[in-house]
């Protein structure tokens, strides 16, 4: 009895000990707007004689205000507004698309509470598109005419991750050394010409898929001739019969907004949808991020909302 006792006050003790921690008090703090959220921008290059900067089309950003805890920023609201931590409120913006653009910058300051004040302000730039000689070399080659495929001996040939211009990276998965051999082996077998043609100039990628195109049906569909178009929902990826295809192509600068650092600055843009590099994609800009003598990696918008696939390609 004397035990049942001891071991009865200890649980209602413990109960005690519960219920009074069951009931925290929170507070959100007052709820203070940012005031006086400035932005201020210094295109790079301006001067009297260059009013829209020397043409690399980089911008410094500085954002101000009174009551910030931190700031989101978007730097072209045309496409939509996706907003960028930036805690210190500076930043440096590349805008890719050649020739003389006005963007709007759209800035939310957060506060205590959650609070947020939202700015816009434009700025006009120019960008000059340089394209690096090199590049075009290692695409089409000394004589005019390169064949690639994909890289399947390397890990990581191909992978996804998001599409996000601050991380560029297959995070969210990347394939093994020709783990698609035994599911789509058609990705390992299809070809990829680059032509420039001596005399015009003229720049041409044939595609050769003697085992089909890799790619997906449905509304993710790269949108290839001839690959079924079936209900959404019921996609699959596979090798689908194609006889292959030819279009023209450009080197373009990159719409991604990647930084830099982690790019080449160009993209290889494909015309029409008969034509497709490594996986029947439905947008038709590869980004080349990197690129040695006889190796291509590439980054392309995935069907999929949100996602970036990546692909490496070697030279035959």
């Amino acid at each position: 009895m004397i035990r049942y006792i001891k071991y009865s006050t200890l649980a209602m003790a413990v109960l005690v000990l519960v219920g009074s921690c069951a009931k925290p008090e929170y507070s959100l703090g007052e709820l203070t707007t940012p005031t006086d959220v400035v932005i201020s921008t210094s295109v790079v290059g301006q001067d009297a004689t260059h009013p829209n900067g020397d043409g690399s089309g980089k911008v410094d950003v500085t954002i101000t205000g009174k009551g910030v805890l931190g700031y989101g920023i978007d730097y072209d609201a045309s496409n939509g507004i996706k907003l960028i931590n930036s805690p210190t409120g500076k930043s440096q913006r590349k805008y890719p698309v050649p020739g003389v653009n006005t963007y709007t910058i759209t800035v939310v300051a957060y506060g205590p509470g959650a609070a947020s004040t939202t700015v816009t302000t434009e700025v006009t730039v120019e960008t000059i598109f340089v394209l690096d000689p090199e590049i075009v070399k290692t695409v089409v080659g000394d004589s005019g005419t390169r064949t690639w495929r994909v890289d399947a001996d390397k890990d990581a040939h191909f992978g996804v991750g998001p599409w996000d211009p601050t991380n560029v990276t297959p995070g969210s998965w990347s394939a093994k050394p020709n783990e698609k051999d035994s599911v789509a082996p058609c990705f390992y077998s299809s070809r990829f010409t680059f032509k420039k043609d001596t005399t015009t100039g003229a720049l041409t990628l044939t595609v050769t898929t003697p085992d089909g195109a890799f790619t997906k049906t449905g509304a993710n569909s790269g949108g290839l001739p001839g690959i079924p178009a079936i209900p959404p929902g019921t996609e699959d990826e596979g090798c689908y019969p194609y006889a292959g295809g030819t279009s023209s192509f450009a080197f373009i600068p990159p719409s991604s907004g990647v930084d830099e650092a982690n790019t080449t600055l160009t993209a290889i843009e494909l015309d029409g949808n008969n034509t497709f590099i490594g996986y029947g994609s439905t947008q038709k800009e590869y980004e080349i991020l990197s690129f040695t003598a006889t190796t291509l990696y590439l980054r392309v918008q995935g069907a999929e909302t949100g996602n970036a696939w990546y692909i490496k390609l070697i030279a035959l």
